[in-house]
């Protein structure tokens, strides 16, 4: 049985046309933004500068494709079909007539498909262990700025110390079958997973412990729901069956956050230091207000800006290591549609016209962009308030 092939010209069609969910959903979000962006407010402002609106564009074009993945893609990312195995672009499979728009891989699976899908795991994995990361850097962060002395030496001792390791030999150790099969990863995961929830307890506790009625419902919904997503992510034990995490996804998540918090500390102690010197904070030292309450509420918000631009940089960054690890064949399973992998699964094909390992790395390096240009705004409005 022979393959049938399309014309790069309908192979660029097809593909715009795949995406038609992702464009309905990026016109509306983006039409909506345009329309009420005064009312907005940070958000709607990224909208008065070009760099924003391509930096947001590209970011919520992924995001949507995540979303949309199981639409988009015109077939499982697992999926193999042997005559279809090293197809060229535009291979059309004789069964189901659905075209291999990027071609095959050496294992006869669609190569769009898997970049498709790929999206899903850099949108959870990288987002979700940048918001872990920040929540360990800035609890501890934020007395180590605020108190000084023997809690700032110690803290920032070891912070330097993680510092100091190079990155990518710290997520080659953390990630290595070696270490995977060890109690190490969940010991960490179980310390590192516990800050949200001590974070949001003391939110809630200096700001409402004088209202028990409000402060009672949002300590029990934070106790609830943070032992729910604990105890899923930590002991696979959610009796829902919701919230789970591959083992090989659990370890990139914990070095992720291992190697990212201190850089988090070190930002917001030095934040820390610079804000307590103001006016406010003495305002709310001469109230009588406890520390936590003056560095969480007087102190958090008026650093918000340099933090939030941190963030995308930082997912960025973990989106590269991702990739850089799966293309060695760490962390992720074999058979996972991330980019990383895919470019490594494609780096030994030599073909014309469209490169299998092609589309993967223009999909990173399209969304790490996007993130770039959306820190770029978000600092330049920062430096306007």
């Amino acid at each position: 049985m022979q393959v049938e092939y399309i014309s790069a010209f309908n192979v660029i069609l097809g593909v715009i046309g795949r995406f038609w969910p992702v464009w309905i959903a990026l016109a509306i979000v983006m039409g909506a933004s345009f329309a009420y962006k005064k009312k907005l407010g940070l958000y709607g402002q990224l909208f008065d500068t070009g760099v924003g609106v391509v930096g947001v564009g590209i970011c919520l074009f992924w995001l949507f494709t995540a979303i949309f993945a199981s639409t988009v893609a015109p077939f499982d990312p697992l999926a193999q079909v042997p005559i279809m195995k090293d197809a060229l672009p535009g291979g059309i499979e004789p069964v189901s007539k659905l075209v291999y728009y990027f071609g095959g891989d050496k294992l006869a699976r669609d190569v769009f498909s898997r970049m498709v899908f790929g999206s899903q795991i850099v949108l959870i994995i990288a987002p979700a262990a940048t918001g872990f990361a920040l929540m360990v850097g800035i609890t501890l962060g934020l007395p180590a700025g605020y108190y000084g002395g023997k809690i700032d030496t110690v803290l920032s001792f070891l912070a330097n110390l993680v510092l100091a390791f190079p990155v990518i030999l710290l997520f080659y150790l953390l990630v290595t079958p070696g270490i995977m099969d060890t109690p190490i990863p969940y010991a960490m995961a179980g310390l590192f997973f516990l800050f949200p929830i001590i974070f949001f307890s003391v939110l809630f506790w200096t700001r409402y412990k004088n209202r028990p009625d409000r402060l009672y419902i949002l300590l029990g919904l934070t106790l609830v729901i943070g032992g729910w997503v604990y105890a899923g992510l930590v002991f696979d034990a959610d009796p829902l069956k919701i919230v789970h995490i591959d083992p090989n996804q659990l370890n990139i998540f914990v070095a992720v956050v291992f190697a990212s918090s201190p850089g988090v500390f070190r930002i917001v102690r030095g934040l820390t230091m610079d804000i307590k010197t103001r006016d406010y904070v003495a305002a709310a030292q001469t109230r009588g207000e406890s520390p936590w309450y003056i560095m969480l509420w007087e102190i958090l918000p008026n650093a918000r800006g340099p933090l939030i631009v941190d963030a995308c940089l930082r997912i960025g960054y973990t989106t590269i290591l991702l990739g850089t690890l799966g293309y060695f064949g760490l962390g992720l399973a074999p058979e996972s549609p991330d980019w990383g992998t895919a470019i490594k699964d494609a780096s030994r094909l030599l073909r014309s016209f469209i490169h299998p390992a092609l589309p993967p790395t223009i999909a990173l390096m399209s969304f790490v962009l996007g993130l770039n240009l959306l820190a770029d705004s978000l600092r330049e409005q920062s430096m306007k308030d």
